[in-house]
Parts: structure tokens; sequence; C-alpha cells
């Protein structure tokens, strides 16, 4: 009931037939959560997108607008209860949980289940490398990867760059970053094409998820020209 107040929440009969949908409320009467996947007859959706458009408004949400409208105007809507793993990642705990969880060898999300195969665009790039001074532990290393660091726990995308004698535990590492040496990075998430310079530390406190930016640059990065 924690989260609830951040999803669409239903409410239904014996039947699974929704009778009350109310899109984040402040105070939600149950923990029935929509995942926003939505199967519609389209003559039926059509019409009231038709009827909405000469009204001069605009059905923008299928949470927030069209599903109240087919439930104020009396047609059926059912329910399906999933009971597989899904999770939203609109939060950055979220998105850390997630990605943490990937790497729980008991965890029911398994992405090397032949029976639900997980397709997903594969970048074009070398295999990983792993110096003779890398140390990686229940971590997955995509490739593209040069490693010379220590890492832990830990998810580093592709084409990601560590530096010697840097740490990284706990982390998500996305696409193209680049972490010099000596560096610690603890608890993160460390955005796309972002740069850590050496010696610097990123790490998240008191339970806090620390987040580095697209882009963005930590600690001062020697000149290239150098």
């Amino acid at each position: 009931m924690e989260e609830a107040p951040r999803f669409g929440i239903m409410n239904t009969d014996q039947t699974n037939r929704i009778i009350e949908f109310d899109e984040k409320p402040k105070v939600p009467k149950s923990n029935l959560a929509s995942m926003g996947i939505y199967i519609f007859n389209w003559q039926v959706l059509r019409k009231y997108l038709v009827e909405d458009q000469a009204k001069q408004r605009e059905m923008e949400d299928f949470g927030k607008n069209v599903i109240p409208t087919y439930l104020e105007n009396g047609e059926n809507c059912f329910a399906y209860a999933f009971d597989g793993y899904w999770k939203d990642v609109g939060t950055i705990e979220s998105l850390w949980e997630a990605n943490m969880e990937f790497l729980d060898p008991e965890h029911i999300l398994n992405i090397r289940d032949e029976e639900w195969r997980i397709y997903s665009k594969n970048p074009v790039s070398p295999p990983q490398f792993l110096t003779e001074t890398s140390n990686v532990t229940d971590s997955m290393i995509v490739d593209g990867c040069y490693v010379a660091g220590e890492i832990t726990h830990s998810i580093l995308s592709q084409n990601v760059r560590v530096g010697n004698g840097s740490v990284v535990r706990d982390s998500l590492i996305m696409a193209n970053v680049t972490i010099g040496e000596n560096v610690t990075i603890e608890h993160a998430i460390i955005g796309e094409n972002a740069k850590i310079a050496d010696n610097a530390n990123v790490i998240g406190k008191n339970g806090e998820i620390e987040v580095v930016g697209y882009a963005e640059v930590i600690g001062g990065l020697k000149d290239e020209d150098e």
C-alpha cells in the first residue's frame, strides 16, 4: 500500500469487473494497481475519442481519462490478475532495485529462462575485457566494457570503462561511462556518457541512491591532448 498512490488503483467485484478506478489517489482504497497494459474494442474506443474531440477535449491518458469515461458510461471493464514479475521504474529507487534484482539468482526475474526469453537490441561492440588487475564478483558486464578495477554486485552497461584501482559496488552504470583510476562508486546510478575523474567518490549515504546525470562530469578530468 505504501507505493499505491503512484499508480492507477482499481476496485473489482467477484468477477474481476472494474467498479472503481482512481489514477494516483492520495488515499488508495486498495493495492490493485494498473500495469498500464490495455486491450480495447476499437469501435467502442473510437466512439469515445470522437465524441471527446467534438467537445474540444482530449483523452490524453488512459488512466485519467479513458477508463473513467468507460466506467461513467456503464461500459464493461475487466481486470486481469497478473501474478508474475512486474515493477514500475518511475523512481530512482525502483530503477535501482529492479537492476539489483537482475543479479539475484534466486529472484523470479530470470533473464536466462529459455521458456520466456528477453529480446533486446544488442550493441555492436567487442567482448568485454578484464585486465589482470580486475576483480569481478556477482555482477553483469555487458559487451564493450574494459575493466581494470573491482566490480561487486553491479551492472555495467555497454562500453563502460573502469580504471585501475577503482571500486564499483551495488551500482548501475549506464552505457558509455568512463570511470577513472582510484574511484569509489557505491549505491549509485551513473547516467549514460558520464565521466568520473580519477580519485572521485560517488557514494549513496543513509539509504539514498546517489545519481550522476546524463553526460555529467564528476571531478577534474585531464586534458586529452596532454
